[in-house]
């Protein structure tokens, strides 16, 4: 039953309420003045309820509860941040922690692309289940290494067209400064809504291309909270292979390709690697010239197709899977099994109608072409995303930046580089710390044989690798990607 009390004096004006399956917004529905005892709890049941911020008069969170999927043992809600007057729909998951929901911070995951959708790292990574029976709402198992093991985790699908999210008339997000306008909003408007979570302390996180986003949501976030009444307190940013200098990480496949400093032996032939040692020297002088240097967007894409020409391309020919070079490629995303069970769980009807999912949303797709093909035409990879993040650490927002030593796409040396070049006010100090293994457990430690990984840190910056894991390191390593997060949020030594 819904608790009409906390409706009449909601925090945020309840614009509506409506089922699940009625995607249509009443504008004539009444609103109430904002006074401070609303609460998650009060969601409850098959109905979405909707929520408004007077910071932000485009924007509403739909939010119902959907307890009892997934992880039976865990309270879960779905929603949307709907932006009215321009159509757009970013559909959400949040699962509260198992441990201590009502103190455990909260983090936001983000999967990457530009295009990709959240439900890789919900159902594939770190989410509370994996996809036995795609077939059945509770054709899950749950994961014993989920990060909502002592987190409240937020997944989000962004910018409209990916996942579950959608826009209407036309609508098209192009670059990462125009979807940061979403994402700051939704945060906003969550924390102020439900005021258990007022203060807590927050976390951004995400993978692949989420070296571009998270640190641009980041600053959004920080600046936006000059005009919120209760600031969001984000703590960190953590950034899983990520590309944050696209300029670096083309001339990086080389060493991931014809080197074994991944811990496998060279995969191309030494034909293949001595001309695509040959082809880097003109490689990088015609980044720096028309990427770094000045911003000329074309030029820098005729760059980045040049190298990928000759220090990128030659690696597909081996038909090993780019996120994990000790396997192949296998099907869809070289995922094919996994991903295909995603897309069948998602699109059956009955699962819709119980996440409440917009009827009108199409099949499920998990990653859309068209979204980064108009990220690509913006020249938005192109952005000079360290920026960002050395700001963001003179702010005091820390950064675990973490990455599987198999993944040739957005690989471990790239990490390494791009960390090791930032200009902060810590970087010396940094730069003077050794990587040097990190163990699971201490009494390994005598062995270096067993380390897990290498690592380094300084002054608010972390950086971690992970032995025998790709692009996705939930994935290929649950055990080691929840103790190097737990360590990383205590502020533990790896």
């Amino acid at each position: 039953m819904v608790n009409l009390r906390a409706l009449l004096s909601s925090s945020f004006a309840l614009v509506a309420l409506f089922s699940s399956t009625n995607a249509a917004y009443s504008p004539g529905s009444s609103s109430h003045d904002a006074q401070d005892d609303f609460r998650l709890t009060d969601v409850q049941g098959q109905t979405h309820m909707v929520f408004t911020h007077e910071s932000f008069a485009d924007h509403r969170i739909r939010i119902k509860e959907t307890t009892g999927w997934c992880d039976p043992y865990v309270k879960s809600y779905t929603g949307y941040l709907d932006v009215d007057s321009h159509g757009r729909n970013l559909f959400f998951y949040f699962f509260l922690s198992k441990s201590n929901p009502e103190k455990d911070d909260v983090l936001m995951w983000i999967n990457g692309g530009p295009g990709c959708g959240s439900e890789t790292g919900l159902f594939q990574e770190l989410g509370p289940c994996k996809i036995v029976d795609s077939s059945s709402l509770n054709g899950t198992e749950v994961n014993p290494y989920a990060w909502n093991s002592n987190l409240n985790v937020f997944l989000l699908d962004q910018p409209i067209g990916v996942g579950l999210s959608y826009g209407s008339n036309g609508q098209v997000v192009s670059n990462t400064e125009q979807a940061a306008i979403d994402v700051q909003a939704f945060i906003a408007i969550f924390f102020d809504t439900f005021k258990e979570f007022r203060g807590r302390r927050f976390h951004l996180s995400g993978e692949s291309y989420g070296g571009r986003y998270l640190p641009l949501f980041g600053a959004a976030v920080v600046d936006g909270n000059k005009n919120l009444k209760h600031p969001i307190n984000l703590q960190s940013v953590i950034i899983g292979n990520g590309v944050t200098d696209r300029f670096d990480l083309t001339l990086t496949h080389y060493n991931m390709t014809c080197t074994s400093l991944s811990g496998l032996s060279p995969v191309l032939s030494v034909s293949e690697c001595a001309q695509m040692q040959a082809t880097l020297p003109r490689c990088k002088e015609m980044m720096k010239e028309y990427c770094e240097d000045v911003s000329d967007p074309l030029g820098c894409q005729n760059a980045i197709s040049f190298c990928y020409k000759w220090i990128k391309n030659p690696f597909a020919a081996t038909g090993l899977n780019p996120y994990d070079m000790s396997k192949p490629c296998i099907g869809s995303g070289c995922y094919g099994p996994i991903k295909d069970a995603i897309s069948s769980y998602l699109d059956n009807p009955a699962h819709r109608s119980f996440l409440g999912i917009d009827p009108h949303v199409g099949n499920f797709t998990g990653c859309d072409s068209k979204v980064g093909m108009d990220f690509a035409q913006s020249g938005d990879h192109t952005g000079k995303t360290w920026f960002y993040v050395a700001s963001l650490l003179e702010h005091g927002i820390k950064f675990l930046i973490y990455a599987g030593k198999y993944d040739f796409q957005c690989n471990f040396i790239h990490q390494i580089q791009w960390t090791s070049r930032l200009e902060w006010t810590h970087s010396v100090g940094f730069n003077e710390q050794p990587i040097v293994p990190w163990y699971m457990n201490q009494s390994d430690s005598i062995d270096e044989d067993r380390s897990v990984g290498e690592w380094r840190t300084y002054g608010g910056l972390t950086y971690v690798s992970i032995k025998g894991a790709g692009h996705m390191v939930p994935y290929d390593k649950p055990a080691e990607s929840l103790e190097m997060l737990t360590r990383f949020l205590e502020h533990e030594k790896m």
